[in-house]
């Protein structure tokens, strides 16, 4: 097994810079429903949406790229790989306040898989960022299906 190292200093930046649209679209959402704007917040709720059920996607891909290194990949990295964008296309498809969740849930689901698959596969150093980007991510989506809730 060949050990990954950890993060760089770009990764972690672009990780974190990767919040960015989390932070915006669940500040603008209960911004917007404090001013008493509540299509505003619906926008903002539906952005909020888009984005996560992007990185949701994204976390998939993860596996493909560990699948690749491989002489012959294993069919459990293939096959959780297209998990997260199975479980990202229905939370588009409901209401926001529960299609962010779904997909604040479906963040922790890939965390348990990638803390599992990432120590299988010598990439333990990078399970601390995850668990700050999920941290971040599904607070912000919680915050966003609150605001729609309310």
């Amino acid at each position: 097994m060949t050990i990954i190292s950890a993060p760089s200093a770009l990764a972690l930046w672009l990780g974190r810079a990767g919040l960015l649209p989390f932070l915006a679209g669940a500040a603008l959402a209960w911004w917007a429903r404090a001013d008493g704007s509540p299509g505003l917040a619906a926008h903002a709720a539906q952005a909020l949406l888009a984005y996560g059920a992007v990185i949701v996607s994204f976390l998939g891909g993860l596996h493909w790229g560990l699948a690749m290194r491989q002489a012959a990949p294993q069919a459990s990295l293939l096959g959780w790989g297209v998990v997260p964008s199975l479980l990202a296309w229905p939370a588009l498809l409901l209401p926001p306040a529960q299609g962010l969740l779904l997909l604040a849930a479906s963040l922790w689901l890939c965390f348990a898989v990638d803390r599992r698959v990432l120590k299988a596969q010598g990439a333990s150093a990078w399970l601390g960022l995850r668990l700050q980007l999920t941290l971040v991510a599904s607070l912000c989506c919680g915050l966003g299906s609150a605001v729609m809730w309310a």
